[in-house]
């Protein structure tokens, strides 16, 4: 997840004051926009150092005192988003040139959760989206009755196989976290939904689904395709997995045919799949090797995890990271107090003070999960000399999927040259199935929700999922989209949407939707740089300095550029297409249609 104090100055963006009054006599001018960007960089730029090292603070010391600081610190960088927001919309009719169209742009669709000019609107949404935070970071479940911390609960949710266990842990979070967040929640869409308005929006999905490029409805349009051209290769994935959970629990647990139980598939959101490998493994294709088992016989420690990650991008010719990443970073939980676990990466002060949060454990979800945070911060390092409003990736999708490309090249010959793997134990040819089974129950399973999520919340904040129905609508979606149902019977008293982080975080996801895609379409165009011959998924550029410089050349300009220019940089294509990922697990394609033969497949 990426924190960048750009981000923060638009992302954190939940805010108005009254605009300053507009000129009576002349019609505002080309020049005056150039002032008024010029002015409104260095405004942003003035409190985003401010106002991120607040938010680190509160993100890595959760008291009442810091929620507090928080708080303030949002509504100064809401107050001020909303008021530079509306005075870009005066230049709407205004001839500029295109760079500066562009900044206006972003200045108006920057903001994620805007409030209108009512007094006290912005202090009020800032001290509601502070709570629900902060009531997540402080959640609890339980598992044989005992209280169970978020990270922790995370863990044992994929390594639990008892039906009734993954029951108490899932119903547990879902009720402690969720349901104390519907009120806030539908008070926060409906402040956020006035300030849209304002902003000459429909609502804040409309404004969220403007800020790519391209119309709105055209987005929307877009990712529909996008998820289109996988979907036949989720369901071979759904319909093979429900089988193999059959197999183990029966029907009376998880039936043959319909939905998937939700707690059975080894994530607490049955976002990713990959923990229950060892209930869906192929048979005969082993993948060879558990990499949390290695890393663990190597005797690595979570600060180790780290720098794994590190040299990988100092092996493709990047710089390594300044002393005070590893100085200022949170790489592990604290044991003296209440911290936002969930991993992000962080530009506090849009040059080189970059950090990562994470409570970082040894095993093979967190050496990924490394890889994909330090991808965060070397991009935020690449684009640090562009103008304010271009520190950030080509869309939010970029951002999320640097990291999990170069984690696509995570393959056995990678782990070999780290001399986690003996030589001579790397996985055959026939072992493919198994690699690619352990792939996809994470980088598949998971795009149906990546595309849910934000799907709810544009229905959420348009009124067409409204308060009373939060949890019908939620679960419509991830049946319609996932195929999966709860463990137990819900209803209108539960918030099971505010068990996921982004939710209450009021992070955007469709990002990460894009960046499941992204990620394969760069790495199709980076193997192919480096002449790799052989299957997609053995291809690993570590140690490629041709590539990086590439690579770099893309982050470095930010978003400087529409998306599409900056993808045609580096793959050498302006269209976002999923054919690389279908490429990629072709091989497992096929081994799912012959195992499914017969099923009865779909829900």
């Amino acid at each position: 997840m990426l924190k960048t104090t750009t981000a923060m100055a638009l992302a954190l963006g939940l805010a108005v004051a009254a605009t300053q009054p507009a000129r009576a006599a002349d019609a505002p001018t080309a020049a005056d926009a150039a002032a008024f960007v010029a002015s409104a960089e260095q405004q942003l730029a003035a409190l985003s150092e401010y106002a991120s090292r607040v938010a680190w603070v509160n993100a890595t010391y959760i008291t009442e005192d810091t929620d507090w600081l928080s708080a303030r610190a949002g509504t100064e960088y809401t107050e001020l988003g909303v008021k530079l927001a509306k005075e870009a919309a005066r230049f709407d009719a205004v001839q500029v040139a295109p760079e500066l169209r562009r900044k206006l742009t972003m200045l108006k669709l920057g903001l994620v959760l805007p409030a209108p000019s009512t007094p006290g609107a912005a202090l009020e949404l800032n001290d509601i989206a502070t709570r629900l935070q902060s009531t997540y970071g402080k959640g609890r479940g339980t598992l044989d009755g005992q209280p169970v911390a978020g990270v922790d609960i995370e863990e044992k949710m994929g390594t639990e196989r008892d039906p009734a266990k993954l029951k108490e842990m899932w119903v547990s979070w879902h009720d402690n976290v969720g349901k104390p967040m519907r009120q806030d929640y539908a008070r926060m869409v409906e402040i956020a939904n006035q300030g849209a308005r304002e902003l000459g929006f429909k609502d804040v999905g409309a404004m969220w689904r403007a800020g790519y490029d391209m119309p709105a409805d055209d987005f929307a349009r877009l990712t529909d395709d996008l998820w289109g051209q996988v979907k036949p290769l989720y369901d071979q994935l759904h319909c093979y997995t429900r089988a193999k959970l059959n197999e183990k629990y029966g029907d009376a647990v998880q039936p043959a045919s319909g939905p998937i139980r939700a707690d059975l598939l080894g994530n607490m959101w049955a976002q990713e799949w990959g923990n229950i490998y060892d209930v869906v493994a192929p048979k005969g294709a082993d993948k060879g090797y558990d990499l949390t088992e290695l890393l663990v016989a190597k005797g690595y420690t979570p600060e180790q995890v780290i720098k794994t990650g590190e040299a990988f991008f100092t092996s493709l010719g990047l710089e390594p990271l300044p002393q005070t990443f590893w100085d200022r970073s949170m790489i592990t939980k604290p044991r003296d107090r209440e911290v936002v676990c969930h991993a992000s990466a962080w530009n506090l002060d849009n040059k080189d003070d970059i950090r990562v949060k994470m409570c970082t454990k040894v095993n093979g979800d967190d050496f990924v999960t490394a890889h994909h945070e330090l991808g965060h911060n070397f991009y935020q390092r690449a684009y640090n000399k562009q103008d304010f409003l271009y520190l950030n990736g080509a869309n939010d999708g970029f951002h999320e999927a640097i990291g999990d490309f170069v984690a696509l090249s995570v393959t056995p010959d990678y782990l070999v040259k780290l001399n986690l793997l003996d030589k001579a134990k790397v996985p055959p040819a026939s072992a493919d199935i198994g690699l690619l089974m352990a792939q996809a129950l994470d980088k598949v399973a998971f795009l149906p929700f990546g595309l849910l999520i934000d799907k709810w919340r544009w229905q959420v904040f348009s009124g067409e999922i409204k308060p009373e129905a939060y949890n019908a609508g939620w679960w419509k979606l991830r049946t319609q989209y996932q195929g999966i149902v709860p463990p137990e019977a819900r209803d209108e008293t539960d918030f099971d949407a505010g068990a996921k982080y982004h939710i209450p975080g009021n992070t955007p996801y469709t990002r990460y939707f894009l960046a499941r895609i992204l990620q394969f379409q760069f790495h199709q165009a980076a193997c192919k740089q480096a002449g790799w011959k052989g299957p997609l998924h053995r291809c690993s550029i570590y140690d490629n300095k041709e590539v990086g410089k590439k690579l770099n050349a893309m982050l470095e300009m930010g978003a400087s550029k529409p998306w599409p220019e900056a993808l045609q940089a580096f793959t050498g294509s302006p269209r976002m297409d999923a054919r690389a990922m279908v490429a990629y697990f072709q091989p497992l394609m096929s081994y799912l249609q012959k195992e499914n033969k017969g099923r009865q497949c779909g829900w």
